[in-house]
């Protein structure tokens, strides 16, 4: 009897733990892209939106809005203060979002503020121009740089002290050029800032590497280097770094998610559930794979642990570059 009485009980357990999982469902999923269309916010939210659509993870279709401005700071700011609570909302983030984060560019807010939910993959910093661009290599670029910097107009999708114009700074230091005397124009994401180039509005674009490779198959752009350790798997091999070109500069990119910080336990582990599976699946990993990015599969207090290292490091750097705000 007893045993009889111990099944019943944990099968009755199950189904109540089976219908907190249920209930916790969001029934309006919605990934907030904090820039225009075409970046790499855009591309980490439709990522998500098409894994977890693929993977049977989410039963409510999970809808892409766009909140540009200050390169995560106005949907940093309006998740924090207006959707604390919110269940169904998932804001993308990348590394230039933790670097404006390191400098206080995200107002009153901090690294604390948030829920860090889940890191889906990485990106890694690229120099492209356009494919008609005289400019053959990163050498090409750094010497017409030297004898002119004024010359040659950068386009990225941020603003002095982001992640884009840290990559072209970091070059320039290395060459003896003073970041300053860099001519830079900032557009509200990477999106906008290819199509300035392609325009030809500005001659060279400091982004991603996901956000300008499918240029690069529709053979419209260049890429003069790739901010890696060496260089990238199958079709991104071509690529050189900028490392073997004498230019020790890496920079990856963390691509991924956070949630409102009074999201419940409940509510923000059924999203860490659904990343699991979901970084788990070879299918995904396909799809990760087929927008340029590689692995990197970290979720809850791990990513909450790298994102306050990485935060820690980019006031280091920004104080050497004399970007920290009082």
């Amino acid at each position: 009897m007893k045993s009889v009485l111990t099944r019943a009980a944990l099968a009755t357990a199950c189904l109540a733990f089976a219908s907190q999982l249920l209930a916790a469902e969001p029934k309006r999923p919605e990934c907030i892209a904090p820039a225009k269309p075409g970046g790499g916010f855009d591309l980490t939210c439709k990522l998500a939106q098409s894994g977890l659509k693929d993977e049977g993870l989410l039963k409510a279709p999970m809808r892409v809005t766009y909140m540009p401005g200050g390169v995560g700071a106005v949907a940093y700011n309006a998740v924090v203060a207006q959707r604390a609570k919110d269940p169904g909302t998932i804001t993308a983030f990348s590394s230039g979002s933790l670097l404006n984060l390191a400098q206080g560019k995200f107002g009153r807010y901090d690294e604390n503020a948030v829920r860090w939910l889940a890191a889906v993959g990485t990106d890694y910093g690229a120099i492209t121009v356009r494919d008609d661009s005289p400019y053959k290599n990163l050498d090409d670029l750094v010497q017409a740089l030297k004898k002119d910097p004024s010359s040659i107009v950068f386009g990225a999708g941020a603003t002095i002290g982001g992640q884009d114009w840290m990559q072209t700074a970091l070059i320039a230091r290395l060459a003896g050029i003073d970041p300053k005397n860099l001519r830079y124009v900032a557009f509200e994401g990477g999106g906008e800032t290819l199509t300035a180039m392609l325009g030809g509005h500005v001659q060279v674009t400091s982004s991603g590497l996901g956000e300008v490779t499918p240029q690069l198959e529709a053979k419209k752009v260049r890429i003069l280097a790739v901010l890696s350790d060496e260089r990238l798997p199958g079709k991104l091999a071509e690529i050189p770094t900028a490392k073997e070109q004498g230019y020790d500069i890496t920079w990856p990119v963390i691509r991924g998610f956070y949630m409102g910080p009074e999201v419940s336990d409940e509510q923000f582990n059924w999203w860490k559930q659904q990343f699991d599976t979901l970084l788990a699946s070879e299918d995904f990993a396909k799809l990760r794979e087929q927008r340029d990015l590689l692995p990197l599969s970290v979720t809850g207090d791990e990513l909450k642990a790298l994102v306050f290292k990485q935060v820690a490091e980019y006031k280091t750097l920004a104080g050497e570059f004399g970007l920290m705000q009082e």
